[in-house]
């Protein structure tokens, strides 16, 4: 299969902050999509009736238009990666109802012209969200305090987390002895982290204790499932979201945590493909949850619209708070119709962990604050074992630490442990 564009920007050494999407000027959007491209050059076919019109529609495309098509029902015993499919031109995505092609563009236009029961819209370029100054030299574990996961009796024991990045620094020693099940589908990349974004996240998430016994974990006995599904330099195609999503899903995972995004500009609705997946996630009993975006800049009157696929109606975006429980400057607002706030978490200064050897690292942005929000949806799962994704939800909303903010910032307020 055709690899998706992903723009220059080449891995670099991160210094300690983290990297996202930005929804800029429509006027700056022109001259960035080289290095920051918005669609990765392939295309999602939507079926509107959903999987139902799976084994008709492969059929068009093979008779039709000679299109060489792969299905994820073709891996049973093992994760789909695109690697496995070099030769497709197309996969479908059997649970969605949808297809990743890769075609020339000149197959494309027919596609596009076709009367036919599908919908054509460009796969995205998927990023971790822009940098973030931090204060490196404060080791700081207020976020555990400040959602009251050191007073709670539960630890996520027994509730399976998983965590799409990255990937994860297997070897860390923080995480010796613990249920890791990890799978990367970035095509020819290992799912070790030689970023670091998905080893911080995962630890806010699952993480326990670290040197002199501070602890920077919210449910720090879950078990955790890393899938890969960003680059080494920190972005990835839309389609490998899917690939992690439904894997998450089919792996019994209770939680799952995105801390990625792609631009969304005033008015813009959220995306079907990504609403889709989360619905077929929901069916499976897993509850999502992302990062609302780092985009704003609230102290020069600067608000951005909640980032995808945060802003879906069946995800659960989060904020970020400081220390003072104060929105973070760059916590992006729920300015569309469709892209609420749901729940704001630390996001300012959270130390965790770090691919060796540097261990730790403290970082700032709503990809810190999504992964409280998914631990303490590990520990509700352990208190509700037989509760469902909506259950659970309602809980998390109903708990809620009331803060003084508007919610269009921090939707119910901030997430509180059992």
């Amino acid at each position: 299969m055709k690899p998706p564009v992903l723009g220059k920007k080449l891995l670099r050494d991160y210094p300690a902050a983290e990297s996202s999407s930005g929804v800029l000027p429509r006027e700056a959007l022109a001259n960035d999509t080289e290095e920051n491209p918005l669609y990765t050059g392939r295309y999602l076919l939507i079926l509107r009736d959903g999987n139902k019109d799976v084994v008709k529609t492969t059929k068009l495309l093979e008779t039709k238009w000679g299109f060489l098509v792969a299905n994820t029902a073709d891996f049973v015993s093992e994760p789909m990666c695109e690697s496995r499919i070099k030769d497709a031109d197309a996969l479908f995505y059997n649970e969605l109802g949808i297809a990743l092609v890769a075609v020339d563009d000149d197959k494309m236009k027919l596609l596009h012209t076709a009367q036919a029961d599908y919908v054509v819209e460009p796969e995205k370029v998927v990023y971790i969200p822009d940098d973030v100054p931090v204060d490196t030299a404060v080791n700081s574990t207020w976020g555990i305090r400040a959602v009251k996961a050191h007073e709670s009796a539960y630890t996520g024991a027994g509730i399976k987390v998983a965590v799409l990045d990255t990937g994860f620094d297997m070897k860390h020693p923080d995480f010796k002895g613990r249920s890791l099940t990890a799978f990367s589908f970035v095509p020819d990349e290992a799912v070790d982290d030689l970023h670091g974004h998905g080893t911080h996240c995962i630890g806010i998430v699952c993480g326990s204790s670290g040197l002199r016994d501070m602890r920077y974990g919210v449910a720090p006995e879950a078990q955790i499932y890393a899938g890969k599904v960003l680059n080494n330099g920190g972005r990835g195609a839309q389609a490998w979201i899917l690939d992690g999503m439904t894997w998450a899903a089919n792996n019994g995972c209770r939680v799952l945590s995105m801390s990625l995004g792609s631009k969304v500009l005033p008015g813009q609705s959220y995306d079907i493909a990504y609403e889709r997946a989360a619905q077929f996630a929901l069916s499976k009993g897993t509850l999502i949850v992302a990062a609302a975006g780092n985009d704003s800049k609230r102290s020069e009157n600067q608000f951005s619209p909640v980032s995808s696929p945060a802003d879906c109606p069946s995800i659960l975006a989060v904020g970020a708070v400081n220390s003072t429980l104060q929105v973070a400057d760059f916590s992006n607002r729920a300015l569309n119709e469709s892209g609420l706030v749901d729940l704001a978490a630390p996001g300012v200064g959270i130390y965790s962990s770090w691919p060796m050897p540097a261990r730790y690292r403290t970082l700032s942005g709503t990809s810190m604050a999504t992964p409280h929000v998914a631990g303490v949806v590990a520990l509700l799962c352990e208190k509700f074992p037989d509760a469902t994704p909506a259950m659970i939800g309602q809980e998390l909303i109903r708990t809620a630490g009331r803060l003084s903010s508007p919610a269009v910032d921090i939707g119910a307020g901030i997430s509180l442990a059992p």
